[in-house]
């Protein structure tokens, strides 16, 4: 162990002029990767005792039933006066198809992620007559992009200020140093360097100095999400709740949970662990425990990701070098073949290192994700109303859950999935649609209950204009030609 510290040392020490020149200009980064890589090198084991998990007390997790209940104050202003929005934007949008960052694809309206963001936050600040500001971390991969889009936001009433998150070099997996060669991150070694998950957030937005600038300018809580969470509004109810606490109990870290459904067995869950709360992720759980934990009868919750916490907290966390997040061993395979691991942390799990943290079970359409296709077409279609840069669910929808949805490869990426469809077809009595194949959706197409069309290979399928599919299979070839 001991000598794969040096081995490392060594490489950087007798590299050429730009890694000396990396270490000036981003000593905090080369910092930051040397102590996660130490911790690396002493794990032994998993990080938790399986007989050592607990539930959380119910003390803990709070019900957003009774905090809704709740008659806001007169100062809810002034609580809003306190609050900075961090949307977490440093994921590109390559798993759909498109190039740039993920928060500049359109996903309703010719609206995208961050014009939704912006306008959400703009119509809190006119409404309230208060200033909240939005903060973007970026990563190497979206800021050039970002920085450029962020002009057209320049008259509405938002500031919006941006920092990065670190980067840091890719492992070789069986050598166990930096596959990096020069500073590029792009062309031959962009593969080469990484932004290090979410869990940087913390140590980015100290070093950046805009955590100081926020806290000198009277802010005191964060409430930070990732940007494709459509569902993460700021909450008045939440935001009185957290600014409320007893005084000698003053929590410093809300996560938002939500109930585990088979589709979230994946998700991470809130645990009792050495009397704190804690995330307990899959990566952690031992093999033979991982048919346990996706359980939905023992874990119920899992983490959305959406989380408030203290300003003043995380500067003396950092500062005291306390958070001890676990380490996420990522591993990948680059182009070339050659297998690498980076090393990442996430933002929930410091929730065991700040004061009275808790809970808050929220319903479920605060947590409206677009990882895929199919989630597009759910918060495109009609099941959805947009106000003011918020989507809520159509009143028209007899039952509060989305359908299942499931758009097979033919439509992964966004350009192949808006030209399958003349229009959005009406979803509000949709329970379940499987498409797989080359198939098309014309204009004024109704789907109701559980719809399955399957064109195999070499056929195609075309849902004509105005078709109404209930309860229906379709399979085969199906063309509707012009004549």
């Amino acid at each position: 162990m001991v000598q794969k510290d040096l081995q490392w040392g060594k490489q950087f020490a007798t590299m050429s002029d730009p890694w000396h020149f990396l270490f000036q200009i981003s000593k905090k980064d080369f910092e930051g990767f040397k102590n996660l890589f130490h911790r690396f090198l002493q794990v032994k084991g998993p990080s938790v005792k399986w007989d050592k998990i607990h539930k959380p007390p119910e003390d803990l997790i709070h019900p957003y039933d009774k905090i809704k209940a709740q008659v806001l104050p007169d100062s809810v202003a002034a609580s809003l006066n306190k609050l900075v929005v961090v949307k977490l934007n440093g994921g590109l949008g390559t798993s759909m198809g498109c190039k740039g960052p993920k928060s500049v694809i359109s996903v309703r309206n010719e609206n995208t992620f961050l014009d939704l963001t912006v306008h959400q936050i703009e119509h809190l600040n006119k409404t309230f007559n208060v200033d909240v500001p939005l903060v973007l971390m970026n990563s190497f991969n979206t800021d050039e992009d970002t920085k450029k889009i962020l002009q057209k936001y320049t008259h509405h009433r938002v500031h919006i200020h941006t920092f990065n998150q670190s980067r840091y070099p890719r492992i070789n997996k069986e050598s166990l140093l930096p596959v990096a060669k020069d500073l590029g991150v792009h062309g031959d070694h962009g593969d080469a360097w990484y932004p290090p998950g979410h869990g940087d957030i913390y140590a980015s937005f100290y070093n950046s100095g805009l955590l100081d600038q926020l806290i000198a300018a009277g802010k005191e809580y964060i409430f930070v999400s990732n940007i494709d969470n459509l569902g993460a509004t700021v909450d008045l109810f939440i935001l009185n709740h957290l600014m409320t606490q007893p005084k000698d109990k003053r929590c410093e870290f809300i996560m938002e949970v939500t109930d585990k459904t088979r589709a979230d067995v994946k998700g991470g869950t809130l645990i009792q662990y050495d009397d704190k709360l804690r995330l307990l992720e899959i990566a952690q759980v031992p093999k033979a425990h991982v048919d346990e934990f996706k359980s939905v009868t023992k874990f119920k919750i899992f983490n959305t990701n959406n989380l408030w916490i203290s300003l003043a907290a995380i500067k003396r966390l950092h500062e005291q070098n306390a958070m001890d997040m676990e380490i996420i061993v990522n591993p990948k395979t680059l182009d070339g073949g050659l297998n690498v691991i980076q090393l990442e942390t996430a933002v929930g799990a410091a929730i065991k290192a700040f004061d009275n943290a808790l809970g808050v079970n929220v319903p479920r359409s605060r947590f409206l994700p677009v990882k895929t296709s199919s989630d597009l077409l759910l918060v495109m279609s009609n099941l959805y109303s947009l106000d003011a840069g918020s989507l809520t669910m159509s009143k028209k929808r007899e039952f509060p859950s989305t359908p299942h949805v499931k758009l097979g490869s033919s439509f992964t990426k966004v350009h192949d999935f808006l030209m399958r469809f003349e229009s959005i077809p009406d979803m509000l009595e949709l329970d379940h649609l499987t498409v797989s194949g080359d198939v098309t959706f014309g204009k004024n197409v109704s789907l109701k209950g559980t719809v399955i069309i399957i064109a195999n290979h070499g056929d195609r399928i075309d849902i004509p204009a105005g078709a109404v599919l209930e309860n229906k299979i379709v399979s085969g070839n199906l063309r509707i030609l012009d004549h």
